[in-house]
């Protein structure tokens, strides 16, 4: 509810704080929501809020990923017009805009004058938003699971298993034009925490198919090698400046430096 998530965020020091823990209270509103109505009966979860939500990712995410299960179907002009009702009905003044296109479907949800409730600007019309997307041709090789989690409310996720989020994770990596921090971050948090976790290579590479890679394909002997190499031709300068405002300890960044990040993709 809308008192709720201004307790929230007065309870946190500092503007990022604030604005991280709303917007996560939203995204599990909104998540709830879905699950309320179906969602994950068809789609998995999957992205950075899909790690922050399952594996306790220790950095909050802006969007909501998802992925539709080949064969299954969802009416995402219905789900859209649905999560609008219940934060109206929850307290929330909400703008919902939408695009329902063959490949890709995404919506906005603009939540106005919340952070002038929250005292987090003087303007009304500055608002904090959310961006749901879901593809709806993905790359063929995905493990689904089943998770519940606890956060805020109880839900039940369809997901990827972890080599398949780290193959979505890697082919962001290396597909991407531009040196996007929370990729690199991302990577390093994967690498300490499971030593022997290793990538779907099928999904992986279908993934990068898709998306018209022109290299070496990645295989079970040299995914480490190539990985590596984005590592190291990443502006490291940029890694630091797009993660900093996202993380719940800044000082992680001291840890998943460009050295340790190398390090750990030679023992994985």
């Amino acid at each position: 509810m809308k008192d709720y998530v201004l307790e929230l965020a007065a309870k946190q020091d500092g503007l990022n704080a604030k604005m991280n823990v709303m917007r996560e209270y939203l995204q599990a509103y909104t998540l709830r929501i879905m699950q309320d109505e179906g969602l994950f009966h068809t789609t998995a979860f999957l992205g950075g809020t899909a790690l922050r939500f399952l594996h306790d990712l220790p950095r909050y995410s802006e969007d909501i990923d998802f992925s539709t299960v080949k064969g299954k179907k969802h009416d995402f002009a219905a789900l859209v017009k649905k999560i609008k009702e219940e934060l109206v009905l929850a307290g929330y003044s909400v703008a919902v805009t939408y695009k329902d296109e063959k490949i890709v479907q995404s919506a906005f949800v603009k939540f106005d004058g919340l952070l002038k409730d929250a005292g987090l600007s003087p303007f009304k019309e500055q608002n904090i938003s959310l961006k749901i997307e879901i593809d709806t041709n993905p790359p063929d090789g995905a493990i689904f699971r089943t998770d519940i989690v606890n956060k805020y409310f109880p839900i039940s996720f369809l997901s990827y298993d972890l080599p398949s989020l780290f193959a979505g994770k890697s082919h962001a990596l290396l597909s991407r034009g531009y040196t996007k921090g929370r990729d690199f971050f991302d990577l390093g948090w994967y690498l300490s925490k499971w030593k022997d976790l290793k990538p779907n290579i099928a999904l992986l590479n279908n993934a990068l198919t898709q998306t018209g890679w022109k290299q070496d394909y990645p295989t079970e002997n040299t995914w480490r090698n190539i990985i590596g190499g984005a590592v190291n031709k990443a502006d490291w300068g940029e890694v630091k400046k797009d993660v900093g405002n996202f993380l719940e300890r800044p000082e992680d960044l001291s840890v998943f430096t460009k050295e340790n990040v190398l390090k750990m993709l030679e023992r994985a």
